[in-house]
């Protein structure tokens, strides 16, 4: 999986080698000098050879000046989406949402300038004096765990977090009505772990709001500290209210006793939020419930006195931070009410959506999500058990519950110089855009990434197509002049602060596979109205985005094709990386070059010109069907692919390139790890890395049913000496020397063996698909769907028993969950190979 981690180059251009040709062919001043004192035949001379010169640089100069400006400017294509179809007046159900995957609790709007609220937690009494505060979701934080039981991805959801010794459930419910997105009610419920738990301890609670500037909040102090409410006041939200209810014991409304501190700042920046509460919780203060003995506890030492906030004044748009802390002895439930002043008159005679009437409404939704997955996905009707029901309404769940929006500017570099070339070029900043997406995982990757999103939205389209409309609305408005869409999408300053400055820059000439077209065709064979309206608008767009892939990526030969961006040849690297990708460490050619033809991203070309042609024929766009279909067809053309990529000495398709086995990492004291390329030397021929590369004919389905070469693909798929495992297929054959093998020393194996679900699903979909056509294999493939199947459900179902988390990767060796947890991106797909539908 491409995550933007290592440093690349830009691709070859011709102002590029412009430049650099007419900066190294230039004369110097000494021999200007020369010229002119030999006289007018010199001076004539040197007029002849500097004015084409000068012109040479000045137009090298230009072009490298609008390919760069071209790089950060949006297309000029109507956009895929309606004017505001963010808003609450076009999308008022959408409007509010969990839109922000990276902290363990919290909603926000969809807007540029939005209004967020959160959730933080502590146990206190800990041994160091200092409480540990919960925040945002953290990979090695020892929280977990945890993940959505339920979520519709619109209007309700229930999370379950384990911290320790706490049991932490969050809930929300939304409730139309008003201009403004209606209310919605939080509850959180904290429980000792286990039931039998004699002592149980004190947990502090904090509830926050933040604004940018432009909100006006006016706190309602009650007794001891406690907030009665917040009103305020915004353009996008008019008039609303936050009420925090008393605590009270789970399942009844019985109150309990709860200690009350409050802060009131300038809104420091949104990745500042955590260190700003730790640093003010230095004050001890008394816990003393009625009749009880009085506990110590670390509090935030507040004042709502607006003149005591901080040195920074009203007026200068830094926004509000205001945050209620609660404290009290589990368990408890504790209840966040908002409500919108237009939605009031409506919902008037309903009530405040709290206590009774919020646990009737999360029994009613709960309920609503159960049949909807029942009907959607039928898993009890294929009579697969409660436990794998469980673990597909979790995937699910996880997967809409991560979905974000982000706004910002991300950092691009243009596409000006050769690739390779050492010139310093200087990113420039995107326009502002909106992203709203799906995150692979909240822990460790709480931002866009363009490969993950369609195989996420193959998932969610099923679920809720409107999802999936906006989501692809979203994405293709990243476009920009060229067609093109960076591949790693860090917008906005909690996303940013993710991010290793070095790593925030994207390369206008690098790719990454156009999965998002997966699901468009997902909506071609379906034939839905409002999808094929949505296709209708977009089209501009997507063939603007196919046309740079298919030009920009083209290869040495015709019809093929070469990933721009693989790392350079350093000592340091057995085989380097290509991220554009997303298969990042998988071996391609030793050395890179630009005879390389890589089998992947032809076979995702050819993917494409296969959906755009029939995207332009249903849409009756004559002009651009005329124009795809002969594309599609010659990309489709098995003869031609034999021929750039069929390896008669191996047996199997394979990329092509400047290449020797013969390398390998050994240690050289004092650099560590260093490669050394013995014999035979590297020359161009077919690259030898059976593995995920080999099957793309096969997983894209772009092979016939009677193919010659379909017969030895299944059989290097179902050996288990090569990609066959009891846990799903293997990224790199166990017989590859490049198996499980480091990239650096610093540098663990990737994609070099370990089992992935977005490209099992991509296997299972192309066995179901050749096992239901009738052919020379189509038992073969109905066979080994159906072993598959239940190897990869059976292994993420035990490991998800084993630790409560889907993975980013699961080993091959014993099933162990690998990599980034939880990883509710792609992993997600385990549903729709439960589901048997692809």
């Amino acid at each position: 999986m491409a995550r933007g981690e290592r440093r690349r180059r830009g691709a070859p251009t011709n102002g590029g080698r412009t430049a650099e040709g007419a900066a190294r062919g230039g004369p110097t001043r000494r021999e200007r000098r020369a010229g002119v004192a030999r006289g007018t035949v010199g001076g004539a001379v040197l007029a002849i050879v500097v004015l084409p010169l000068a012109l040479t640089l000045s137009g090298s100069w230009l072009l490298a000046w609008h390919r760069a400006r071209r790089a950060v400017t949006l297309h000029s294509a109507p956009p895929a989406l309606p004017p505001d179809s963010s808003s609450p007046a076009v999308a008022p159900d959408l409007f509010w949402g969990t839109y922000r995957p990276h902290v363990y609790f919290g909603m926000k709007t969809r807007s540029p300038r939005p209004l967020l609220t959160g959730l933080m937690w502590a146990q206190q009494g800990a041994a160091s004096g200092t409480p540990r505060l919960r925040h945002t979701c953290e990979q090695g934080d020892g929280v977990g765990p945890y993940g959505w039981e339920f979520h519709d991805g619109l209007s309700f959801g229930r999370q379950h977090i384990q911290d320790g010794a706490l049991r932490l459930t969050t809930e929300f419910v939304k409730r139309p009505g008003g201009l403004h997105g209606g209310d919605w009610t939080w509850r959180v419920t904290v429980e000792p772990q286990t039931s039998g738990t004699s002592s149980f301890p004190l947990v502090s609670l904090f509830f926050y709001v933040v604004t940018d500037g432009k909100e006006v909040l006016v706190p309602e102090v009650g007794a001891k500290g406690q907030l009665k409410f917040i009103s305020g006041h915004s353009s996008e939200l008019g008039d609303f209210r936050f009420t925090l209810l008393a605590p009270t014991s789970p399942g009844d409304t019985t109150p309990k006793y709860g200690s009350y501190n409050v802060f009131w700042s300038s809104n420091p920046g949104l990745p500042l939020l955590t260190e700003m509460v730790k640093s003010r919780l230095n004050s001890w203060f008394q816990h003393r419930p009625p009749g009880a003995s009085p506990d110590r506890y670390l509090g935030l030492p507040g004042s709502l006195k607006w003149e005591d906030r901080g040195p920074s004044g009203q007026g200068q748009g830094q926004g509000q931070f205001l945050i209620q802390q609660v404290t009290l002895r589990v368990p408890f439930s504790v209840e966040l009410v908002f409500e919108s002043g237009s939605a009031q008159a409506g919902n008037q005679a309903l009530g405040q959506l709290s206590g009774s009437q919020l646990t009737q409404a999360l029994e009613t939704h709960a309920k609503a999500f159960r049949a909807r997955f029942e009907k959607t996905f039928r898993l009890q009707e294929k009579g697969l058990s409660p436990e794998e029901q469980s673990l597909g309404q979790a995937a699910l769940s996880g997967l809409l519950g991560g979905i974000g929006y982000f706004y910002g500017q991300g950092l691009v570099l243009p596409d000006i110089m050769d690739e390779g070339s050492e010139q310093k070029v200087a990113p420039a900043l995107f326009p502002p855009v909106p992203l709203f997406t799906a995150v692979p995982s909240r822990s460790f990757f709480p931002r866009g990434f363009l490969w993950d999103e369609g195989f996420h939205q193959l998932l969610v389209q099923r679920w809720d197509p409107r999802l999936t409309r906006d989501a692809l609305g979203h994405w293709l408005g990243l476009l920009n002049a060229d067609g093109w869409i960076g591949r790693e999408q860090v917008l906005g300053d909690e996303a940013r602060a993710r991010v290793p400055p070095e790593f925030l820059v994207q390369r206008a000439a690098h790719a990454n596979p156009p999965t998002l077209l997966l699901p468009v065709a997902h909506m071609l064979e379906g034939g839905d109205p409002a999808d094929l309206a949505f296709l209708r608008r977009a089209f501009p767009r997507l063939r603007a985005w196919f046309s740079w892939l298919h030009e920009s990526q083209a290869g040495p030969e015709p019809l093929s094709y070469r990933w721009r961006g693989r790392d350079p040849a350093l000592p340091t690297l057995l085989n380097p990386k290509t991220l554009p990708s997303g298969l990042d460490d998988y071996p391609r050619a030793s050395h890179p070059s630009a005879t390389e033809r890589h089998l992947d991203l032809r076979c995702w070309v050819a993917l494409g010109a296969r959906v755009l042609a029939q995207l332009a024929e249903q849409l009756g766009e004559a002009e651009a069907a005329a124009e795809l279909r002969p594309l599609a067809a010659s990309l489709g053309a098995e003869k031609i692919l034999d021929e750039l990529h069929w390896a008669p000495e191996l047996g199997i398709f394979a990329d092509f390139g400047n290449h020797t086995k013969a390398v390998q990492l050994k240690p050289q004291p004092p650099h560590g790890l260093v490669r050394v390329v013995g014999r035979p030397p590297p020359q161009l021929q077919y690259v030898d890395a059976l593995g995920y590369v080999s099957l793309f004919p096969l997983l894209l389905r772009l092979l016939d049913p009677h193919s010659s070469r379909l017969g030895p693909l299944l059989d290097v798929l179902s050996d288990s000496r090569h990609l066959w495992s009891p846990f799903g297929l293997r990224s790199l054959a166990a017989s590859s020397p490049f198996y499980g093998q480091r990239n650096s020393e610093h540098d663990p194996p990737y994609w070099r063996g370990a089992v992935w679900l977005n490209v099992n699903y991509l296997a299972l979909g192309a066995l179901h698909h050749y096992g239901h056509l009738e052919g020379p294999h189509q038992a073969q493939a109905a066979k080994l769907h159906s072993e598959l199947r239940a190897n990869v459900v059976g292994n993420v179902l035990r490991q998800f028993q084993a630790t409560g988390f889907l993975w980013e990767q699961y080993s091959d060796r014993d099933g162990r969950g690998m990599g980034c947890r939880p990883f509710q991106g792609w992993t997600s797909l385990v549903l729709l190979a439960m589901a048997e539908d692809y």
